[in-house]
């Protein structure tokens, strides 16, 4: 683990990175994996949950709410999740605003309380959060949602019987989880028109599935139903690996031409990742549940220019690729298009970074750039506004002249217990500094 007193890291420029590492479990999997425990009132026992920021302020949000969830500790990564015997309808305002994904606790306060209440979402600026289809799930319930400057409370409504039905006006994955939690707390059976459907939807249906709850997943619809009974005895969950480390680490072997092995990650969830990278004209494949990257440095163009569009479809690029495809696009010949529509600021945030940097990057739009290159960047101070902003930000600095500082290391621990470190077992020259 980093030093808690490192204020910034200092990347330079390095070689290939080479050899093999294993990512963390998935932060974006373990939080609404940890609220699903939340609602089941039962024991309930995650595995291969990562020890980043976010990870460990949600599990302060349900130890204040009342749940008991610790660390296992005979083995740190394993959390167990159980009903305790006090519990408060709003967790501390100031815990919750930390992180966006205190939203996926309304269901669980529901259960206990009727009602729930939590300031906006945290976190990082990257765009709008987007609360208005959560509020639209719960209405559909039945519940009655009042929103003020500081926050929001959901009230649970009178609880009817038969089939919850409504339709998302787009993929999102928080409305998704959150249409899912609160059929767990009604006992009722849904059915959801339009609902995301990425590996972190689908890891909290499998997940359920577990627990006795049916389920059905098609391309426009989701539907789940309550067992019959509910059996007293513990589940057992695992968190899946992360698919955006695994992508930042293959972006960084790629933009330095290195060859290395990344553990602990499913085909399925970087395909398109794959897809991106090969369009580049780099070799990259999954065999079992790891990840190889196989990057020479190149002489000549890249098949293809790159266009990298973020999008909610099942099978799209997530948004959290987008990132460090830019960084890597940087130094691949060609004409290369960005496009994240769905975090607005993203692009806001991390273009005037890597400017810093010399980069030469073509704003369209508020959510769309264009580069090209290859181009020479040179080391200097840079920070860390949002977590892949500073993902991003390390794989380019290993690429630049000279030496680059990152500041905002806490926006980076937000996602990731030690990605430096993880760039370092490869090769990477990065040290801390302390003050």
């Amino acid at each position: 683990m980093p030093s808690a007193a490192a204020e910034v890291v200092a990347v330079r420029p390095s070689g290939p990175l080479t050899g093999s590492v294993t990512v963390d479990g998935s932060k974006n999997a373990a939080l609404p994996l940890l609220a699903a425990a939340a609602v089941l009132r039962r024991s309930v026992h995650l595995a291969n949950v990562p020890a980043n920021a976010d990870v460990e302020t949600m599990l302060v949000l349900l130890q204040q709410s009342g749940w008991h969830a610790v660390r296992v500790a005979a083995d740190p990564h394993t959390v167990v999740v159980m009903p305790g015997k006090r519990h408060q309808a709003a967790p501390p305002p100031e815990v919750a605003a930390r992180i966006r994904a205190s939203y996926y606790l309304v269901p669980a306060l529901l259960r206990v309380h009727g009602r729930a209440r939590l300031p906006w979402p945290g976190g990082c600026r990257i765009g709008d959060r987007g609360m208005e289809q959560h509020f639209v799930v719960y209405e559909a319930f039945g519940d009655r949602v009042t929103v003020d400057d500081h926050g929001y409370q959901v009230q649970a409504g009178a609880q009817p019987t038969g089939t919850a039905s409504l339709a998302l006006p787009f993929r999102s994955r928080g409305a998704t989880i959150a249409a899912l939690l609160r059929a767990v707390v009604a006992g009722r059976p849904l059915r959801l028109g339009q609902p995301n459907l990425s590996p972190e939807v689908l890891s909290v249906v499998e997940a359920l599935r577990t627990a006795g709850w049916a389920c059905r997943v098609s391309h426009s619809r989701l539907a789940v139903a309550p067992p019959s009974s509910t059996p007293a005895e513990a589940v057992m969950w695992t968190v899946p690996g992360d698919k955006i480390e695994a992508g930042t680490l293959a972006c960084a072997v790629a933009a330095t031409g290195g060859n290395a092995h990344i553990a602990g990650v499913s085909e399925d969830d970087v395909a398109p990742l794959i897809t991106a990278l090969r369009w580049l004209g780099i070799s990259a494949g999954v065999e079992g549940k790891t990840l190889t990257v196989n990057a020479p440095q190149m002489t000549q163009p890249s098949p293809h220019s790159l266009r990298a569009v973020a999008s909610l479809a099942p099978g799209g690029l997530d948004a959290d690729f987008e990132p460090p495809l830019m960084a890597l696009a940087l130094t691949r010949p060609g004409v290369h298009l960005f496009s994240d529509a769905i975090n607005p600021g993203r692009h806001t945030n991390l273009i005037p970074q890597l400017t810093r940097l010399g980069a030469d990057i073509h704003e369209l739009s508020p959510t769309r750039c264009r580069l090209t290159g290859p181009q020479q960047l040179t080391g200097a101070g840079v920070e860390a506004t949002d977590i892949r902003s500073g993902s991003t930000l390390l794989i380019a600095g290993l690429t630049a002249r000279g030496v680059t500082t990152l500041g905002g290391l806490e926006q980076l621990r937000r996602g990731h217990a030690d990605l430096p470190g993880k760039m370092r077992a490869l090769g990477a020259d990065i040290d801390e500094v302390t003050p």
